[in-house]
């Protein structure tokens, strides 16, 4: 039995019926889980991981969107953001102790699909640092039929002469007792709360921009500042690792924005390439938030995912027949 937690419905301004759930990863730590119902005679559910702050609210339009084209929608916090258990006294600061810890909190988001009782086939849709870490879970059979990435973290953009300083930064604050301080150039505070949209990096579109803004003002317990120097280590470790395993075997459509500046687009390109099957999607003139841009962009995301995860689910149906 999972127990009621805290849930901003209005802000997110999703599908009717939505709620929120506390669970515990094995480690202890405490989690908050979302689900936006679909019909009642829905086609499946949707694995929604988020990216780096942020939080279950975020997806309302998006989990709207889903729902009223059959499928139902589950997202977290995961440790460290959103309404999850903070890991350090600053909690504005992104953090993470291990980059295979956030395995911990996917394991226990499939507890949770059997708890709620929810309809497979499970799909998966992740986004930026989520894409690393569902990567990270494909790679360990995560009982997926298909597999959505936008803006997927699979690296981390910057500058070439930056990357070799950020390693070494990253990992000599770690081994000294620094880790728990913000990594070069961030702090405390959202980006939302600390930036025009006129040049931001996330969305074109004003008012998906006005949407998160409102969440994290009227909510502020749900901000998050920038990372610290463990949590960069940890990630540029993981980014690392990944691009040396092997593509899954599921089919992948990946969306890319033609102006993405926060994770490393030839990265993703790389990946794409090597991913037998796999589709990438351009979305020009799109930033880091693809399914935040406008309606029409989100609407045609969204129904080309659908698409994607019903011809998959009736692949492994004939299969099974077979």
């Amino acid at each position: 039995m999972l127990d009621a937690a805290p849930f901003h419905a209005e802000l997110a301004d999703g599908p009717e019926g939505a709620c929120a759930y506390w669970l515990r990863a094995e480690d202890g730590l405490r989690l908050r889980l979302a689900h936006f119902p679909g019909p009642d005679a829905a086609e499946g559910t949707v694995l929604l991981f988020p990216g780096r702050t942020e939080y279950v609210e975020k997806y309302g339009h998006v989990a709207r969107d889903f729902a009223a084209r059959g499928f139902h929608v589950l997202t977290i916090d995961w440790r460290g953001q959103g309404l999850a258990d903070r890991l350090l006294e600053d909690v504005q600061t992104g953090h993470v102790h291990l980059f295979a810890d956030y395995q911990k909190d996917v394991a226990a988001m499939l507890g949770a699909v059997d708890a709620l009782g929810l309809p497979r086939p499970l799909h998966l849709l992740a986004h930026s640092m989520g894409g690393a870490i569902g990567l990270r879970a494909l790679t360990r059979g995560l009982p997926v039929a298909a597999a959505g990435f936008t803006a997927p973290m699979w690296g981390i953009r910057m500058a070439g002469p930056m990357r070799p300083a950020a390693w070494a930064l990253s990992w000599s604050g770690a081994r000294m007792g620094m880790g728990h301080f913000y990594a070069p150039s961030t702090g405390p505070g959202s980006y939302l709360s600390r930036t025009a949209f006129e040049g931001n990096v996330l969305t074109t579109d004003r008012a998906s921009w006005d949407y998160m803004l409102r969440q994290v003002t009227e909510a502020p317990e749900l901000q998050l500042g920038g990372p610290s120097l463990r949590w960069l280590h940890e990630a540029l470790a993981e980014c690392l690792s990944l691009s040396r395993q092997p593509s899954p075997e599921v089919p992948c459509l990946t969306y890319l924005g033609s102006n993405e500046r926060v994770v490393d687009a030839a990265r993703i390109r790389a990946r794409m390439g090597r991913w037998p099957g796999a589709r990438l999607e351009i979305i020009q003139a799109g930033e880091h938030e693809v399914l935040m841009e406008d309606l029409v962009t989100r609407g045609r995301i969204v129904s080309q995912l659908v698409a994607h995860f019903r011809q998959a689910a009736e692949a492994a149906r004939t299969q099974a027949r077979a």
